[in-house]
């Protein structure tokens, strides 16, 4: 049976938070360059176990009704449900976590809302070498559907995996695609992306630290790739009112996936993080609408007809 990687605990939390600090710095820098008037505020804070973060948020902007990037890097005494309900041998156990989460919703309802984490767990036994794992992925929430976007989407997902082995994109496409899925509406929440978890070289030893953790500089540095053009492209298209309500509508959705099923928002919630930080992710407007269907043959039903169906795009 395989074991754990030992790893040098302090160098690699070292290395791993260089990573995610740059990696914040450079989507913070694209958003403000894409809106072309907001600027981000800086929020630092302190978690009750130790350590703490820094979130960045920015709203009211030209281009961007809202966003935040979040890094942090907490200590606890023991983790949370969320994260061992499939570990029960890691209860109680102390644990740092890392990690760079982010939400962008911009104002057009023709430019996607997108979400991406990146994150690095440790869990410290004492006598035993530390136990760690590697999660995140990126996700798109489109409002409505254009193909060549969901295509450019999926190649630099496929992009950011093809290093690491041909299974990997597809392996992680399905996982993304079976993770964000609201299962009391029967639809799922986007066009999906990447999403993957407990990546360590318990199951495969090729997957060492240094693996793991040049697939985790991967994907973070591919989100940029992936959404950055969808954001140049349908920023200024002409909306009406009408499409800016079934954004809103749509955006119930989102917030529903989150209280209900995000392992991240459960996990920050249940270790006691700060909840401004961790609720960062919902839009700031919203409607529900009792029973709504989209009319037969408008561009509403076509996102549900179309591309609220798992899919292969490349």
């Amino acid at each position: 049976m395989s074991t754990i990687e030992a790893i040098p605990a302090d160098a690699a939390l070292k290395q791993i938070q260089n990573y995610l600090r740059d990696l914040q710095n450079r989507v913070c820098q694209m958003i403000e360059k894409e809106d072309g008037q907001a600027h981000f505020q800086e929020d630092p804070w302190q978690h009750a176990g130790g350590g703490g973060g820094l979130t960045r948020a920015l709203s009211g902007g030209r281009h961007i009704e809202k966003a935040g990037v979040n890094f942090s890097h907490v200590h606890g005494s023991h983790l949370p449900l969320a994260a061992t309900q499939k570990r029960s041998r890691l209860d109680k156990t102390p644990f740092q976590a890392l990690g760079v989460s982010l939400v962008i919703h911009p104002l057009n309802p023709y430019a996607p809302t997108t979400h991406a984490n990146v994150r690095f767990i440790l869990v410290e036994q004492a006598g035993q070498a530390p136990h760690w794992w590697f999660g995140g992925g990126f996700d798109l929430t489109p409002y409505y559907g254009f193909r060549e976007d969901c295509e450019h989407w999926h190649r630099e997902a496929r992009a950011a995996c093809e290093p690491f082995g041909t299974e990997i994109y597809p392996r992680y496409k399905r996982w993304c695609d079976d993770y964000f899925y609201l299962k009391h509406r029967q639809e799922p929440r986007g066009i999906g992306g990447l999403f993957y978890d407990d990546l360590n070289n318990l199951q495969d030893p090729q997957w060492t630290f240094e693996r793991c953790f040049a697939f985790m500089r991967s994907v973070g540095d591919h989100f940029l790739l992936a959404y950055q053009p969808l954001l140049a492209r349908r920023k200024e298209q002409p909306f009406t009112e009408a499409e800016r309500q079934f954004q809103a509508y749509r955006r119930g959705r989102y917030v529903e996936f989150n209280l209900l099923y995000d392992r991240g928002t459960l996990f920050g919630l249940q270790s006691g993080g700060r909840t401004e930080s961790i609720l960062m992710s919902l839009p700031p407007v919203v409607n529900w609408r009792y029973n709504w269907q989209p009319e037969r043959g408008s561009k509403e039903a076509e996102l549900y007809d179309l591309y609220l169906k798992p899919r292969e795009w490349v």
